[in-house]
């Protein structure tokens, strides 16, 4: 029963951020890039104040697994590479904590590119 348990509690923060961006995209005129670097630079803020943790052991990947979960990651690897190896850590930390994930996603859009042959999308005339 707490598997399911775990399940819904990933599945309910998953959806909030879900919802939230969608709700941003629909109500406001910020584009799905902008949106994308608040919820990446949201991620890190709460990793620098200490939320991100308690999220993430809370929702488990509903909490990971989105923009959130990378922000907060490059913000852990910010504060472990500072206590080790002083403020230059502030520029390797965020790297080096996230390179595992930034590479595996180009690879895979690489190959994605190359096995599928996709078509430019046209732009709708909708306002921003």
């Amino acid at each position: 029963m707490e598997f399911f348990y775990d399940l819904l509690k990933a599945f309910l923060v998953g959806g909030a951020f879900c919802v939230i961006a969608q709700l941003l995209i629909d109500l406001t005129r910020l584009t799905p890039a902008r949106i994308l670097v608040i919820y990446v630079c949201t991620g890190v803020l709460l990793g620098a104040l200490g939320l991100y943790a308690p999220l993430r052991d809370f929702a488990g990947c509903g909490a990971s697994v989105p923009l959130i979960g990378f922000g907060g990651t490059v913000a852990i690897g910010v504060r472990e590479a500072v206590n080790t190896h002083g403020l230059i850590g502030a520029l390797e930390g965020g790297l080096t904590s996230a390179s595992a994930g930034t590479s595996a996603a180009l690879c895979f859009g690489y190959l994605a590119a190359i096995i599928f042959s996709g078509k430019p999308k046209r732009m709708s005339k909708r306002k921003l």
